[in-house]
């Protein structure tokens, strides 16, 4: 009785034994790979990258607003800021285009899902929007973006691809600018 208890014994201990190491191995595993995530998320991976953007980058602003990407000539500047574990950021794109005519502006006017707005004339909400964009410019970040007061002009047309708001507090905004006169695109997309 005796020994068939021992053995029981033994044979529980080695289970244990391989049990703990197995459950060690599975918990070094997860904490190196957790470690390793925000490692690289909080410092090499979550740079600022200036001027770096190439066409194919940013073919997207273009294509969200339904000018299509073959009109871009070239990047000017481009901002893509590091995120915050929110997610928190400011990007921005300057996109000088090969042509475009006013008329193509104002085509969408009964869509209110494909709309331009001249920067004369904000509803509300953009209007809010605009003013958002505008605490990030000021902010020196991106000191070739228009500012503010140049955005709310008639020289300006705004495709507001979304906005979300607190209340009635924007707080995450994509907003596409376009200045016709200098065949010039230019993006906005930040969140607080």
């Amino acid at each position: 009785m005796l020994i068939v208890r021992q053995n029981k014994m033994k044979r529980l201990l080695i289970f244990a034994k391989w049990f703990l190491m197995i459950w060690g191995g599975v918990a070094l595993i997860a904490v190196l790979a957790i470690g390793g995530f925000f490692a690289y998320h909080f410092a090499y991976g979550n740079r600022n990258r200036i001027d770096s953007a190439s066409p194919r980058d940013v073919r997207f602003v273009l294509n969200w607003c339904k000018l299509g990407e073959n009109r871009i000539e070239k990047v000017v500047h481009s901002y893509v800021s590091s995120r915050s574990f929110t997610g928190d950021h400011p990007d921005a794109y300057a996109i000088k285009i090969t042509h475009l005519d006013v008329k193509e502006l104002a085509a969408g006017k009964d869509d209110s899902e494909d709309h331009w707005y001249q920067g004369d004339g904000l509803h509300k909400v953009l209007d809010e929007a605009i003013a958002f964009v505008g605490g990030f410019v000021n902010s020196g970040e991106v000191p070739w973006f228009p500012d503010e007061k140049d955005l709310r002009s008639s020289e300006f047309y705004i495709y507001p691809v979304t906005i979300h708001c607190y209340g009635l507090r924007t707080t995450a905004a994509e907003i596409i600018f376009v200045k016709p006169s200098e065949k010039m695109v230019y993006y906005f997309s930040g969140k607080t």
